[in-house]
């Protein structure tokens, strides 16, 4: 087993899960057949980027089931490595953002299933590891069909077909409430899954029956190059069989001692809870599994001619709220929390320190003094006094100092606050709002940070309020907004400070519902008095609640982020900017830029920040043009 990534201090005593991670790290390279590949393990949810792979941190002590749920997640990235062709899945691709969620959905339990069928060890992590997913997101305290996702309760049924597996239990209820529906509508197109499960091209195209067959529709991404789709035509006879594909030998090479490599006994203690937000897995547009870290790129425009979002509404938003940080909990509660906050990220400061001091160097130096002399009032000009004492009569000369341009500034830092951001994303974006906040104030550029998340899961109140009323058709947004004012802009950095510790507060990221917090966000900037606004958007996906797109069209959240968005970028005097964590926003926003990991969020703020204010002195890039970013 190779142990080239492991890092170990000098002198010091090895840690007691340090075994337990070589031997994980080896299984998952030795399936995926990437022996170079870097494996880290982290308090955040487990994923991929390129070159990389992400594990829950185990905890010193363990159970048989906490250690085979830290596999299951070894396995399944292993497997997706293994098994999964990126590019047959773009090929692939619904266009309608529902159809594409059950299709990510499907093909994950597809490449797991592979595994499973032919090692009884990974079959029992990945077990663990689904059962430990569903109970941590309450799933098995459904009892609406409408609160069950159709893209789980799927691609649970898929992997019962493929594997012969009954559902874990905490996914049982929500499989049981969609069970009798699909089976009655696409009960033999299941059956006939099974056969391809190793020929991920025709597996992909069953399953875009399936989505027919659900009223989903069929389009493929419109993104792909008819020349793509053509090879893939040509070559489809060389893929039918199992012998060809890939897929069939990357698991031919798997075998049992190496999935079982991992099988040491633990001790029977209690779980901590290090992997409290660990249980969720990158999307394929978060994988960036042929793009360069860091270099955004911005996907050709689909569906221009789809209605635009002003029909969207809210079905009870008498139960939203806009609140300021400090009256959600109290004093001290708001001290402890920025005290932890500070702990968790004290490496952290330093560095997003260098580069705030960095852009505030690039500000100062666009602050050289410009002086008007020779005018009838202003401040005395000193080096003038001498004409006054060679001829008394000669009047006094006055100068003034010409204001700098970006000095009537007003910057917004609006924070995704929604569940999938927990850990160390959330930390990241509040360390590097406090330490923007302050070294823009010390420029004379005012500050605003907001965020945005729902007061529930699962709809809340107003969910509650369409129950009672009958659960009417068509019933627009579902659930309670919460829009937070952690730092208003026109207060000063050191009594807003202890605000941002609110973020690391525990239950208070849930749902993101991008386009109203934009709305809000920018209504907010309209009303100020400066010349110049810039809001910047810091997200780590596309908007979801799950309670709204249970009962309307899959892209309603979506659309209305778009139609927002377009509103501003072509409308408003307001310059948008958009980051995304590990999440292509380019394809919502003309200006944004893409980053892999959290830790670049410093990086990608000043440089985007820096680009703006040098535009004032000298020619502004054209909208939608893309930089690589060096943070």
């Amino acid at each position: 087993m190779t142990t080239s990534n492991i890092k170990f201090r000098p002198g010091s005593k090895e840690a007691p899960t340090e075994p337990f991670k070589r031997s994980v790290s080896a299984c998952l390279k030795a399936i995926a057949k990437k022996p170079e590949l870097e494996i880290t393990f982290a308090a955040e949810r487990p994923g991929l980027a390129p070159g990389k792979a992400r594990l829950p941190e185990p905890a010193r002590k363990m159970t048989k089931r906490d250690a085979a749920i830290v596999r299951g997640h070894a396995d399944s990235i292993a497997l997706k490595i293994a098994c999964h062709d990126p590019k047959v899945h773009r090929k692939l691709m619904p266009g309608n953002p529902q159809a594409r969620g059950v299709f990510d959905a499907v093909e994950q339990a597809r490449v797991e299933a592979i595994g499973s069928r032919r090692m009884s060890g990974v079959a029992k992590n990945l077990t663990a590891m689904l059962d430990d997913h569903f109970h941590r997101g309450k799933y098995d305290e459904i009892t609406d069909r409408a609160d069950a996702p159709l893209s789980d309760a799927l691609a649970m049924l898929v992997r019962e077909r493929l594997t012969g597996l009954a559902p874990p239990a905490a996914a049982k209820k929500m499989v049981d409430l969609w069970r009798p529906v699909l089976e009655d509508k696409i009960g033999s197109r299941l059956d006939k899954l099974s056969r391809f499960t190793e020929d991920q091209a025709r597996f992909g195209d069953l399953v875009h029956d399936l989505l027919s067959a659900l009223d989903l529709g069929d389009d493929r991404n419109m993104d792909n190059d008819e020349d793509d789709q053509d090879e893939n035509q040509d070559g489809e006879s060389d893929q039918s069989g199992a012998e060809g594909s890939p897929d069939s030998d990357a698991a031919q090479e798997m075998s049992a001692d190496q999935a079982q490599a991992t099988a040491e006994e633990m001790s029977e203690s209690a779980m901590e809870s290090a992997q409290a937000s660990t249980s969720d897995t990158f999307e394929d547009g978060e994988l960036g599994d042929d793009e360069t870290p860091g270099e955004a790129t911005r996907p050709n425009s689909r569906g221009q001619n789809e209605p635009r979002g002003p029909e969207y509404h809210a079905f009870a938003p008498k139960f939203d709220e806009v609140i300021a940080a400090e009256d959600l909990c109290d004093h001290d509660e708001l001290e402890r929390l920025r005290s932890y906050l500070d702990k968790q990220l004290a490496h952290l400061q330093g560095i997003v320190a260098r580069l705030a001091n960095r852009l505030q160097r690039r500000l100062m130096a666009q602050q050289n003094r410009a002086w008007e002399f020779d005018l009838e009032e202003g401040i005395l000009d000193p080096a003038r006094l001498s004409r006054v004492v060679t001829d008394p009569y000669h009047p006094l000369s006055f100068m003034h100092e010409k204001e700098a341009t970006f000095r009537d500034t007003v910057v917004t830092l609006l924070l995704d606050n929604s569940g999938s951001m927990r850990g160390r994303p959330i930390t990241v974006a509040a360390t590097c709002a406090d330490i923007l906040a302050r070294t823009l104030e010390r420029c004379g550029v005012k500050v605003e940070i907001l965020g945005f998340t729902t007061r529930a899961w699962k709809g809340g109140q107003s969910r509650e309020a369409w129950l009672a009323a009958g659960k009417p058709a068509n019933p627009g947004r579902l659930n309670d907004l919460r829009h937070i004012i952690y730092k208003s802009a026109d207060a000063p950095w050191r009594r807003a400070r202890k605000n941002l510790g609110l973020m690391m507060r525990e239950g208070l990221l849930k749902e993101n519902i991008d386009g109203e917090a934009l709305d809000w966000a920018h209504k907010r900037l309209l009303a100020r008095p400066e010349q110049r606004r810039i809001l910047m958007m810091i997200s780590d996906g596309a908007p979801v609640d799950d309670s709204t797109l249970s009962v309307n069209p899959g892209n309603y959240l979506e659309r209305h982020l778009r139609h927002i968005i377009d509103e501003i970028e072509t409308r408003s005097p307001v310059e948008l900017i958009a980051i995304g964590i590990g999440h292509d926003v380019t394809r919502y926003y003309r200006r944004a830029v893409t980053i892999v990991d959290a830790e670049e969020l410093g990086g990608a703020i000043t440089e985007k920040l820096a680009e703006l204010f040098s535009e004032t002195h000298g020619s502004a890039p054209a909208p939608g043009t893309r930089r690589r970013l060096h943070s």
